[in-house]
């Protein structure tokens, strides 16, 4: 099977501000574009789409979709961004320091903030992954965030979550895996 994870398009929210679990619409115009976003995915036409259940992956899963026939985005709950509980909508520079040297300490199970962990988040990513149905389409377009998207990319192919933290994923850009049997296999990154 084919899953390709795709980023959602950029949503309205200030440069620098935190935000995971804040439902967020997309900024206007939608960016990048949706025919763009859909240009890169040529070829690879999914038999079923399924979204995060935020407001901006919902809405990039419908823009993806308008026009393909028959194809109505499922949302899963168990695809939404990292909780950052009360750093939620505040700016990263009014996060006290010793916070984010908490967190810092131990990315995988601090919370400082209240919210999630991130084992806590990849624990339900990986939930999720492990459920695919056996008898899934031959090619499934995910669209979530980038943090589940890297929890993805590292579950798949058994990699430490820090690992895959350093990976870049622009608005919009896509990640393809193959998944067969027990194995994963990573087709491209960030693809655009």
């Amino acid at each position: 099977m084919d899953l390709v994870l795709i980023r959602h398009a950029r949503p309205l929210v200030a440069e620098g501000i935190c935000y995971g679990a804040l439902d967020l619409p997309l900024a206007q115009p939608v960016s990048p574009a949706p025919a763009q976003m859909r240009s890169a995915l040529q070829g690879l036409a999914p038999g079923r789409i399924v979204s995060s259940t935020m407001a901006r992956a919902r809405a990039t899963a419908a823009l993806l979709a308008d026009g393909l026939p028959g194809l109505e985005p499922e949302a899963d709950a168990r695809l939404r961004e990292l909780d950052f509980g009360n750093w939620e909508g505040r700016a990263w520079d009014a996060v006290p320091r010793a916070e984010l040297d908490a967190w810092a300490a131990d990315l995988l199970h601090a919370r400082p903030h209240g919210g999630e962990s991130a084992a806590e988040a990849m624990a339900r990513v990986a939930q999720w992954a492990d459920a695919l149905p056996a008898a899934a389409p031959d090619c499934l377009w995910v669209v979530t965030h980038a943090g589940p998207i890297r929890m993805l990319a590292a579950h798949w192919l058994g990699v430490p979550l820090a690992t895959t933290l350093g990976w870049d994923i622009a608005w919009g850009a896509s990640c393809r895996f193959t998944l067969g049997g027990a194995t994963a296999r990573l087709r491209w990154w960030n693809r655009l």
